[in-house]
């Protein structure tokens, strides 16, 4: 077997010391993507040691620039854009066209063209969605206002990215006509720019028309399959073929195709899964892409070019934020709000490197240029958390706090009014069930998601719905988590899950919380968070068959004599409340319950304190009316059925 294998030694060589700098990064407070720029810099043929396969590497980083844009075509929300519309729409164009104009001046002072001004520029206009939203959801902030014109805002940014990423090829043509022979702005400039815009404009009706059915229902019937393999594949065989044939059929960049395809798959039912499919794959791919990246870097501009890079990273640290307050502030938007968008902005990322290396490839941008924006992103994402830090503290001295974060300005979240009620963190297939299983038995409920589909199908059965993420105070505030009886996380995510806990048992230390867990570490990790009891899913899923495969045993030899007909059992009133919650849980013989579940079912009504409960379980079970299964289940036996039959309703 062949021991030179570049591919190889190229893959294992970035995403190792990828995860060794990232590690380093995350323990020094700095996002990850400072140590992957870092690991290529080190692989890189700028320095001394191992060099990576520069193509192979290129050639990986396309990979990742597809999977990148698919993530954002497929998180892009047209809702979230238009209920900030009047601000990130003008303050976003506005803050680019100011940060353009000044990478232009600087491109003019160092003696290069117009065309590679007007690149530099717009690499230096637009902020990392990466960055961005790591640091807005660290301090809780995605859900309010600032959160919302942050998020926005950074939306007419990717789209602005996304025009300038198919115009500059045409653009580029345009220039090389004209240096070959008479300036004929028709020939050199219209006609290109046209076709690639009929171009365009064509592959986006055709995913208009066609791809919003074909894709939907491809990945509807690979779901059907119940083969997870085959909807993971599914997934990346539709980001990468609709990248890939955009760009075959009808030359455009992958990045537009790809963006396109998560577009038009977030309209389906199953984009969340697509994107939780997707996201290992993506996340591995982002990674090379950011160290090949790396490798392009030169770390002599650092000593060559000093003013040049002090004014790059002056342009991206102040002279955009600076901008972003300026246009903030004109909104009439207060000043804590305007910080926090300026310092949202102060950074670029991804799509600086996407659009400097294409412009680089197209001779539009010196080679300099590309090293000045490498290092001014490296710079500015390394100050961006110092920044933040900043802005908080100025807010918290304005505020007249020392120990509370910023006051969390108003939004469009709606106070529920109901009370002593059940809270159900997510609407997926586990939620529903339960929500249904809630109204069945009269119990008082809300949902809380953060997907728009999920939100919609929850209304459309008629429950109510709080649309955000429950890990955020002002969501759970919403939900009514002071005055709740209860609250269920459904989400399978343990570490999301972890972070609805953490924050539900900080604001009520008296909810009683359960949630959902695949393994025994998610568990115990949930715990430590605060959450009362637990699900493992896997465990309950074979205690169910095992108790199914004992029914024929169940209804033989557990059934215990009933009273005679017409004569009521002798029970007291928190027995027949268990027994009655027994039947509007639907269970049958040989069913199980968590006697959580079945003591809040029997609770509805507040009657009957936990103490009391306990113990009219405990007789229940001496009465053969029930089987303990373990410390937290309950199987009900054939006389339980029969008695629950008898039971007042709740």
């Amino acid at each position: 077997m062949p021991h030179h294998t570049p591919l190889i030694a190229t893959i294992v060589a970035g995403l190792t010391l990828a995860f060794a700098f990232g590690a380093l990064a995350h323990r020094v407070k700095v996002s990850p993507l400072v140590g992957y720029l870092l690991a290529g810099v080190i692989v890189g043929p700028f320095t001394p040691g191992y060099v990576a396969d520069q193509g192979l590497a290129t050639e990986l980083a396309e990979i990742g620039v597809i999977l990148l844009m698919f993530g954002v075509g497929l998180h892009f929300s047209l809702k979230d854009l238009m209920s900030v519309r009047t601000i990130a729409i003008p303050g976003a164009l506005g803050q680019m066209t100011v940060a353009t104009l000044l990478g232009m001046g600087l491109g003019h002072l160092l003696g290069w063209s117009l065309i590679s001004g007007l690149v530099f520029g717009l690499a230096l206009s637009v902020a990392s969605t990466v960055v961005l939203l790591r640091a807005l959801q660290e301090r809780r902030i995605v859900q309010t206002d600032r959160g919302r014109i942050a998020v926005g805002w950074l939306i007419v940014e990717d789209l602005a990215m996304v025009l300038a990423l198919v115009l500059l090829p045409a653009l580029a043509g345009g220039l090389t006509d004209a240096a070959s022979g008479p300036a004929d702005p028709l020939g050199a400039w219209i006609v290109p720019l046209g076709v690639t815009i009929l171009k365009v404009a064509g592959f986006a009706a055709l995913m208009l028309v066609v791809g919003r059915r074909v894709i939907p229902w491809l990945l509807h019937w690979t779901a059907h399959t119940g083969s997870r393999e085959l909807f993971r594949l599914a997934v990346l065989a539709i980001a990468l073929g609709v990248a890939f044939g955009a760009a075959s059929l009808f030359g455009v960049s992958f990045a537009l195709g790809a963006f396109f395809a998560g577009m038009i798959l977030a309209e389906s039912e199953l984009s969340q899964r697509a994107a939780e499919e997707s996201l290992p794959l993506r996340d591995a791919f982002a990674v090379l892409f950011f160290v090949s990246v790396g490798m392009l870097f030169n770390p002599a501009v650092l000593i060559e070019q000093p003013w040049a890079l002090l004014a790059t990273v002056a342009i991206i640290v102040v002279g955009k934020s600076m901008a972003a307050f300026a246009i903030v502030r004109l909104f009439k938007y207060d000043t804590n709000i305007s910080l926090t968008i300026s310092a949202s902005l102060a950074q670029i990322g991804e799509f600086s490197f996407i659009l400097a290396g294409l412009g680089v490839g197209l001779g539009l941008l010196p080679e300099a240029g590309r090293d000045l924006i490498l290092a001014g992103a490296i710079i500015s994402i390394i100050l961006n958390p110092f920044l933040f830090n900043a802005v908080f503290g100025l807010g918290r001295v304005r505020a007249g706090a020392t120990e509370t974060p910023l006051p969390i300005p108003a939004n469009d979240l709606r106070s529920t009014a109901l009370s002593e009620h059940v809270i159900v963190v997510g609407f997926g297939q586990v939620g529903r069930r339960l929500a249904e299983g809630l109204e069945i038995a009269g119990r008082p409920f809300l949902i809380v998601d953060l997907d728009d589909a999920a939100e919609r199908r929850a209304r459309d059965a008629g429950f109510e719905v709080v649309n955000g993420n429950a890990a955020d105070a002002r969501v759970l505030t919403a939900a009514g988590d002071s005055i709740a009886r209860s609250l269920v996380v459904t989400i399978p995510n343990g570490f999301e899950a972890g972070g609805v806990v953490e924050e539900a048992r900080r604001a009520n230390p008296e909810l009683h919380i359960i949630a959902r867990a695949h393994s025994d570490a998610e568990a115990e990790h949930l715990r430590r968070l605060g959450a009362d009891q637990i699900v493992l899913g896997e465990r309950e899923l074979a205690d169910a068959m095992l108790h199914r495969l004992r029914m024929p045993e169940v209804d033989d030899t557990e059934a215990s004599p009933s009273a005679p007909e017409g004569e009521r059992l002798l029970l007291a009133d928190p027995e027949w409340a268990l027994l009655a919650a027994a039947r509007a849980s639907g269970l049958a013989p040989g069913d199980t319950i968590s006697a959580g579940a079945l003591m809040d079912a029997a609770g509805v009504s507040g009657a009957f304190d936990v103490p009391r409960l306990h113990a009219a379980i405990a007789h229940l079970v001496e009465q053969d009316y029930f089987v303990r299964l373990g410390e937290e289940r309950l199987r009900i036996t054939l006389a339980g059925y029969a008695a629950s039959a008898q039971a007042p309703s709740l």
